[in-house]
């Protein structure tokens, strides 16, 4: 379950971590009032469950409680990458220094989580990582172990990030485990002019195994998903993100299909979707989820990157074939596989020989066919 922008920094906030001061509404009149509230000046921000906003003229600096009201009159009704705008926050401007990104991912196929960071915050971390692949850390955190003190400073220090990140990165780990959250990210997290390390954005997702012990969040209200293919993705129990692209991307493991995102974008395309079939996928599990891609009407090719560890790529192979007889699919798919019965997996698609299926025997081979195929297609 994905939480909006200002319910991640109340977690945030909960944790010792600063964020700037602010309020949320669905009503122009009371964003004026709640400028006057801040000081005058305020950063309106609409509340949706995607990234790009800003793009999508979604985040404004207003200098006046009138322009604040005029931009939540604007932004509220918006849609965002199919998403409805509901609500605003409004946030008290700060003076940024520096900006930086930081966050902790699942990372299924391992078994572990992935510690990822960067000076060069603002941005969505995709693009950073196409451009400039190095001046993106990954760093792997042991659950067991978690990040200590010690474990921050080597993620701090491996990304450049002043030393002080080391205590935000400590507490947005006690965020990830205290809540049952699968993704914590602040992108950016900013040094202000007055020295402070502050988080401007954030966005998190709860696993919804745990929503037992995460009472708070469990209301209609919160838990809806305003993307249709979200929805359906949700009740089928598959970890779905909508992005704004048109290469879907399936893969195994957060990791992999992080870094399968990267890839696309560095092969000239975009990622239509973030979509992670798990360690243990079955066959089944891989029919559903490329039923949910196929049904993205701005996906014009899909790339399929499995590495088989728990997830046997016969199963996925047959995922796929009974997915083709299933969706009756027009869009080309790319299908890697390799690891566990990876031999035997390219066998069942060589046998089934769908005119749609094309095979690759690299991430970075799939990844660039299946880029010239959604701009052909």
């Amino acid at each position: 379950m994905d939480l909006y922008e200002h319910q991640a920094r109340q977690l945030f906030e909960e944790h010792g971590i600063l964020v700037p001061r602010a309020e949320v509404t669905d009503s122009p009149g009371r964003a004026g009032d709640i400028a006057r509230r801040l000081g005058g000046r305020a950063v309106v921000k609409a509340q949706v469950r995607t990234g790009g906003r800003g793009k999508a003229g979604g985040v404004r600096l207003a200098e006046d409680p009138e322009a604040a009201e005029r931009a939540a009159r604007e932004i509220l009704g918006m849609t965002i990458k199919g998403h409805p705008v509901r609500s605003v926050m409004l946030a008290r401007p700060v003076d940024i220094e520096a900006e930086f990104y930081v966050s902790y991912v699942l990372d299924r196929a391992a078994g572990r989580f992935l510690a990822i960071a960067s000076t060069e915050g603002g941005t969505e971390i995709e693009e950073v990582a196409a451009a400039r692949p190095e001046a993106v850390t990954r760093v792997p955190v042991d659950p067991a172990e978690g990040v200590t003190p010690q474990k921050a400073a080597e993620i701090a220090r491996a990304a450049g990030l002043p030393p002080r990140a080391a205590d935000v990165l400590v507490r947005l780990w006690q965020v990830l485990v205290r809540e049952d959250a699968l993704l914590v990210e602040v992108n950016p997290l900013v040094r202000t002019a007055q020295g402070q390390l502050t988080a401007l954005d954030g966005k998190v997702t709860l696993d919804d195994n745990a929503r037992y012990r995460q009472a708070r969040w469990d209301r209609k209200e919160e838990t809806a998903h305003d993307d249709p293919l979200e929805a359906a993705a949700a009740a089928k129990g598959l970890n779905y993100v909508k992005l704004d692209g048109e290469v879907g991307v399936i893969g195994n493991g957060a990791g992999l299909v992080m870094s399968t995102l990267d890839v696309v974008a560095g092969s000239g395309a975009r990622p239509a979707n973030f979509l992670d079939i798990g360690g243990g996928a079955s066959a089944r599990i891989m029919s559903d989820g490329l039923s949910v891609v196929l049904s993205d009407p701005g996906v014009r090719s899909v790339l399929v990157n499995v590495f088989g560890g728990i997830t046997a790529c016969d199963a996925v192979a047959d995922g796929i074939v009974r997915a083709l007889d299933a969706v009756r699919p027009t869009k080309p798919i790319v299908v890697r596989l390799d690891g566990n019965n990876a031999a035997r997996g390219r066998a069942v698609l060589g046998d089934r020989a769908h005119p749609l299926v094309h095979q690759a025997p690299t991430m970075d081979a799939a990844a660039r066919l299946a880029a010239r195929l959604a701009h052909t297609n």
